[in-house]
């Protein structure tokens, strides 16, 4: 019972804009399932719903989306486009791309989960790339730079 429910809250969430769990209870009553508000309130976090903005301007919840890991030569090919500078100071990363890039080139690099890296955070055109210590930021700026 509990799948097939967790498959219909997928369904509904990605068909209709659903604003609460209220109303995603609502909608699992009328298809013949009995929950309560506990069951749904643990059903959104085990299925890890997130809430988005939608059409009208209020968030709604939805299926959150995972990036497929990103392949060292797909990542330098797009860097190659893309890239103007890499500053090291200490255990942290200063990237530099063209207006518009740090947010895509960010997510490629998150998503190569590279040893060391503790994560990034991307402007328009920087990115701060946080390393565990000095030596995982030697060891990256090294992959990323190397052709």
């Amino acid at each position: 019972m509990k799948e097939k429910r967790h498959l219909r809250i997928k369904e509904l969430v990605s068909q209709y804009e659903i604003e609460t769990q209220e109303e995603l209870l609502r909608r699992l009553e009328a298809e013949g399932f009995t929950v309560t508000q506990a069951t749904i309130s643990r059903d959104i976090k085990e299925l890890q719903l997130i809430k988005v903005v939608g059409s009208q301007g209020r968030y709604r919840y939805a299926i959150p989306v995972t990036a497929a890991p990103v392949s060292l030569d797909v990542f330098r090919r797009k860097l190659s486009d893309v890239f103007v500078s890499l500053a090291r100071a200490n255990n942290l990363l200063v990237m530099k791309v063209l207006p518009g890039n740090a947010h895509s080139v960010a997510a490629m690099i998150d998503s190569m989960h590279i040893d060391g890296l503790l994560g990034t955070i991307a402007g328009d055109d920087t990115m701060l790339l946080i390393c565990r210590d000095e030596e995982s930021a030697l060891r990256t700026e090294a992959l990323i730079t190397t052709s």
